[in-house]
């Protein structure tokens, strides 16, 4: 599969997300300004590509200012820095990615803010080392939830945290991968995942170019699917992990753990450290993104409910640590209690 985001003739080139599965189309981005808006309109999703996305932005932000008559003024470039920052990281809140490389790159700035010439290539080559660490972080977790997996499994799955949410490999669908490259057969059932139907769109595509067998059900079927044992487990990725495990995802999730719990079948959650967010103590304390509600009253143009009608559009819930069997990351598998496993990884988190 062609890269989702890549750094192409000092451009940031990005698959239209949004019109598959009917179209493969690759934009290429040549501000931050239009890399901010790809992020906060979806062009591009997924924690981790989100992150990639951002520092991309980020040094795209910077080289943008070259030759420039103020590189010379007192301070300019500071301000830049933030204004560039602050405009990629106002994008989507719950991504805790987001801030994670936007964290990163300040760090390159700070480093090297005294010759602008030499940013501008720090910064690249850290958007860059970004991006490829990423795709072995994933194969990292697949490897490590893999053995969760028995041969003959079929995994039920929510949104997409496949290779089209990361660098290209995926971290529940990673897991997915994995167990098969080892020689597992893995079966998958997708929820569609309203209202963006990320499920659908996205994760049917990517397992069918695959060659993974997968199953495509709507997400009002899922209590069904678990009670009739078509799964044997439940594997979603994440946008955020709090200090004791509340993890946030794509809304539905809840929903999911909620009936994986009542009929006994495990719910694993794969995401690299840079997910966890050690600094937010339980679920309460991440932000949730709303997004507009024509994603609810309208479908590609074609409205599915009255204008005037009021809809709640959270785009992420979260789902309390109890209800979690294990958290998969790439330097192990994490198992209740949640929170001292998490303090226990702190200092491994990538920096």
């Amino acid at each position: 599969m062609h890269p989702v985001i890549e750094w192409k003739d000092g451009a940031v080139v990005m698959l239209d997300q949004r019109l598959l599965p009917a179209e493969t189309k690759f934009i290429a981005m040549r501000s931050h300004l239009e890399v901010a808006g790809a992020i906060r309109d979806m062009v591009i999703r997924g924690a981790p590509a989100i992150g990639i996305a951002a520092a991309y932005g980020i040094a795209l932000g910077m080289a943008e200012l070259k030759g420039s008559p103020g590189l010379d003024q007192p301070g300019f470039l500071d301000r830049s820095f933030k204004a560039v920052s602050a405009a990629i990281t106002s994008t989507r809140p719950t991504a805790v990615n987001l801030f994670w490389a936007a964290a990163r790159m300040e760090d390159v700035y700070t480093e090297h803010r005294g010759d602008h010439s030499r940013l501008c290539r720090e910064l690249l080559a850290a958007a860059e080392a970004l991006d490829r660490a990423d795709f072995e972080i994933n194969r990292a977790i697949g490897r490590n939830g893999s053995d969760l997996l028995r041969d003959g499994d079929t995994v039920l799955t929510h949104c997409n945290a496949g290779a089209l949410a990361t660098a290209g490999y995926g971290t529940a669908l990673g897991v997915v991968r994995a167990a098969v490259e080892s020689g597992k057969k893995i079966r998958v059932i997708a929820g569609e995942t309203r209202p963006y139907l990320q499920g659908a769109r996205l994760t049917v595509w990517e397992l069918q170019e695959d060659g993974i067998p997968v199953t495509l059900v709507t997400d009002s079927m899922a209590g069904l699917v678990m009670n009739k044992g078509m799964a044997q487990a439940v594997i979603v990725g994440a946008d955020r992990v709090a200090a004791n495990g509340d993890t946030a995802n794509k809304i539905g999730t809840y929903s999911l753990a909620v009936l994986a719990r009542y009929h006994g079948i495990p719910f694993y959650v794969a995401a690299p450290l840079s997910t966890i967010d050690h600094e937010t103590a339980d679920g309460a304390g991440i932000p949730i993104e709303e997004r507009d509600k024509s994603e609810v009253t309208n479908f590609r143009g074609q409205a599915t409910a009255r204008p005037q009608t009021t809809v709640y559009n959270p785009a992420f819930d979260v789902t309390p640590a109890g209800l979690i069997t294990a958290i998969i990351t790439e330097e192990k598998v994490l198992f209740p209690e949640f929170g001292p496993a998490i303090a226990a990884l702190q200092g491994l988190r990538r920096k």
